[in-house]
């Protein structure tokens, strides 16, 4: 058996792995082939002599071995992180300014997350985040602004890296003594195209889901009801009964728990939708941006 450490990528494949529950999944969140991640994965057993993951039908489980393997990787990538960040430091080339920007249901509800988890592990970063739309966040990311955004737009633009960080899914939601809230079959697109929404600006990732996938039906939207910049601002019109919206689910969940909102189910459409990191593609990413993108890899910011 080769003496040899094992690679640090195998490792994350691992660290992925026992969380996803899924190697098809770990391959695509470090964007590799699944075959790829298979052979990295049975190359790093032989490695260390030992099974780490169980494969069946139902996904990929960890063995006992594989787990506590998993904890000293973690142990192992944790320190990586930290050293990155010490070297960029001892550079002295302003790594450890971190100027973010997100889309504004990134911005609400998974960024936080990620940006805490990288202060806990390095308290020396300066971080400082702008919410804006996806399209702002893109045309910052293409300047060299920002060393890193976040977008929830269905397509990347040019000229820009990527990796996805988490999934996301739109609901159509009504006010209780709207129409739709006591209907019993659902909404199609070409009634959903008919019906004035209430909408974000143009530039608004969520915005232009759907209409992308409501030209994909081939149908057009109407004219909006409203145009409003902010999630809160849709919300609270909602559920004061100005009529239907568009948004996040993770955006409305306690609206829908406490019933200030119902979700109207939609029929001829897949609502879910890729978020993703973006930056130059000529940039290589180094330091405390290294760091923040492996930890929003590893906590996937999931809405399901």
């Amino acid at each position: 058996m080769s003496k040899s450490p094992p690679d640090l990528g195998s490792l994350v494949l691992l660290t992925l792995v026992a969380e996803l529950g899924s190697l098809g999944q770990a391959a695509e969140r470090m964007g590799i082939s699944q075959p790829a991640a298979s052979k990295r994965l049975t190359l790093l057993e032989r490695r260390l002599g030992l099974t780490l993951v169980s494969r069946g039908t139902r996904g990929s489980a960890l063995t006992t071995e594989g787990k506590a393997v998993c904890q000293w990787a973690g142990r192992v990538l944790g320190e990586v992180d930290s050293l990155m960040v010490g070297v960029a430091a001892l550079r002295g080339d302003h790594a450890l300014d971190l100027h973010l920007a997100a889309s504004m249901t990134l911005a609400e509800h998974f960024v936080p997350r990620w940006i805490g988890t990288l202060q806990r592990r390095s308290p020396d970063v300066y971080v400082s985040l702008k919410v804006t739309n996806s399209e702002q966040v893109a045309t910052l990311a293409k300047s060299g602004h920002i060393s890193l955004g976040f977008i929830e737009a269905p397509t990347v633009p040019s000229g820009l890296s990527s990796r996805q960080v988490g999934t996301d899914r739109l609901v159509v939601v009504v006010a209780p003594q709207h129409a739709w809230a006591r209907r019993r079959e659902p909404v199609d697109l070409a009634e959903l195209a008919r019906t004035r929404l209430i909408v974000r600006e143009v530039g608004s990732g969520t915005r232009e889901t759907i209409e992308r996938v409501l030209a994909g039906a081939g149908v057009e939207p109407g004219r909006p009801l409203m145009v409003l910049d902010a999630n809160v601002a849709i919300r609270r019109a909602v559920a004061e009964g100005a009529g239907p919206a568009v948004l996040s689910a993770v955006s409305v969940q306690d609206d829908l728990t406490e019933g200030r909102v119902v979700e109207v189910p939609v029929t001829g459409a897949d609502l879910r939708r890729r978020l993703r990191a973006v930056w130059p593609k000529d940039r290589p990413l180094t330091g405390a941006v290294e760091q923040l993108l492996r930890i929003a890899s590893r906590i996937r910011g999931e809405n399901r």
